[in-house]
């Protein structure tokens, strides 16, 4: 059996990252009846445990207990769009980081599902179609680069969406996905370096502590031959000073970029 092209062999990271078709097409969604009032109250405790574990989401453990309160909070009320998104979220962290395949193909197939499932109840909000193309992405990463090459319309579909609704959400967290596509994709199959640099530039007007997306912006520069405005984003990753919602995500842009500057410096 012949092995894919070397070219196709591509990642989609962040965020970075064709379900979601299927679940605009459902048509418009039924607005659900509101919960009871001790219904409503037990899902605000269960979303403030989750919030603090997933804080702590360094530690995997403390990511899977995230997953699993708000795995009780969906069966709770399964049209809450916040129990629907947050459970995309922290599958997709969990498929993220897992070490074996299986369990996270399946924190990824949670992920999609709860993604479409949040899009239909809020279609007009960006929590849903952002979570819904992250889990797109990265299942299609875990699934090998011809699976990943026919799920970027969609994937670009949902960060599209993104940019519709809310421009600057997350930091410029849409602009980084879809940088990234033009950035790894080859070019004979769509991908656009120049096209990345501008993407990842546009995203900088709204996350200039974003350090994944100053990550992205420099491997874009490097690629376009531009390696001192590559340097300034690296060096300027290390002079944030981190949030302490985000410190897993600036520690390994941290490493990333000290790992590129030996490589490329």
């Amino acid at each position: 059996m012949s092995r894919p092209c070397p070219r196709l062999r591509f990642t989609l990271n962040l965020l970075i990252l064709g379900l979601a078709g299927l679940a605009l097409a459902c048509g418009s969604p039924r607005t659900p009846p509101p919960a009871p009032a001790s219904e409503t109250t037990q899902l605000g405790d269960l979303f403030a445990q989750a919030d603090s574990l997933y804080a702590q989401r360094e530690s995997l453990e403390r990511a899977r207990e995230a997953v699993a309160i708000m795995r009780r909070a969906r069966s709770l009320d399964f049209g809450n769009y916040e129990a629907a998104w947050k459970f995309a979220k922290f599958n997709y962290y969990l498929g993220e980081h897992g070490q074996d395949e299986k369990p996270r193909a399946e924190a990824f197939r949670e992920g999609i599902a709860a993604g479409e499932a949040a899009v239909r109840i809020e279609p007009n909000k960006p929590e849903g179609h952002f979570w819904l193309g992250a889990n797109l992405g990265g299942r299609a990463r875990l699934q090998g680069p011809l699976y990943a090459l026919a799920s970027v319309p969609d994937i670009r579909k949902e960060m599209e969406a993104v940019l519709r609704l809310e421009e600057g959400f997350q930091g410029g967290s849409a602009y980084l996905a879809l940088g990234q596509i033009d950035l790894e994709l080859p070019e004979m199959l769509g991908g656009n370096r120049e096209r990345a640099v501008e993407l990842l530039e546009k995203g900088l007007r709204f996350g200039e502590n974003n350090v994944m997306l100053r990550l992205s912006l420099a491997k874009a520069y490097l690629n376009v031959k531009r390696p001192k405005d590559a340097r300034e984003q690296l060096d300027a990753i290390f002079k944030l000073k981190p949030s302490p919602d985000y410190l897993p995500e600036y520690k390994q842009a941290e490493a990333a970029a000290r790992d590129l500057i030996e490589k490329r410096f």
